[in-house]
């Protein structure tokens, strides 16, 4: 298992966020750069299958149904998020609409189908191995994928170095910055067309790929 996929990830990832991402999307709805990939998925068109990987609560997923993805799968590292993802399925009333299934996804890769709509938000920064985890997720995707990663700029690079040593000790876990041009590559040369690539705030990108 990859060093990104430790047990630290269950202790780090759990119910206590899992809470407070909860209450968090009810209260306020997406964050804006979930909101922005939901936009520009939306913008072009979302039917079908949608998978997302790291889905934590579900509310990307939720989200998506809203807007025409007739059924989603989660695939997610961390089991401290079921309850409160059931939770808002129910309240939602898409629980028979959502697959939530567990593991590295990479590991995992031939056990998921590919689906329309792929999408990974704040993802890609917790795998060391970007052409393993884009590279696995361009291959799911039918027509579209959605990332979002952190910007690769000096002061954030200082600030991962200095976070890394505190997530080590406090949950074993690291987060990791990889270059914005390499990601798109990888999505790239799996035969998908980058429609979007910009900066959404001080810390992410979001990027917006179709098949070609």
């Amino acid at each position: 298992m990859s060093a990104c996929c430790s047990s630290g990830y269950e202790r780090f990832f759990g119910p206590r966020l899992a809470r407070r991402d909860a209450r968090r999307y009810r209260k306020r709805g997406l964050d804006d750069t979930a909101q922005r990939l939901v936009d520009e998925l939306s913008a072009r068109g979302v039917s079908g299958a949608s998978l997302e990987v790291g889905g934590g609560v579900g509310a990307i997923e939720l989200e998506l149904l809203k807007q025409g993805v007739e059924r989603a799968t989660i695939v997610e590292l961390s089991h401290g998020y079921d309850e409160e993802a059931a939770t808002l399925a129910r309240e939602a009333r898409v629980e028979d609409r959502i697959e939530r299934r567990h593991g590295d996804f990479v590991e995992q890769e031939a056990l998921v189908g590919p689906a329309d709509v792929v999408v990974m938000h704040k993802v890609v920064c917790c795998y060391p191995d970007p052409e393993k985890l884009v590279g696995a997720a361009a291959r799911h995707s039918r027509r579209l994928l959605a990332l979002s990663f952190p910007r690769d700029v000096w002061w954030l690079r200082l600030a991962i170095r200095v976070g890394n040593v505190w997530f080590r000790l406090i949950g074993g876990i690291e987060t990791f910055l990889h270059e914005p041009a390499r990601v798109v590559t990888i999505a790239e040369n799996a035969g998908l067309r980058a429609v979007l690539h910009e900066r959404s705030g001080r810390v992410w990108r979001v990027a917006v790929f179709e098949r070609a």
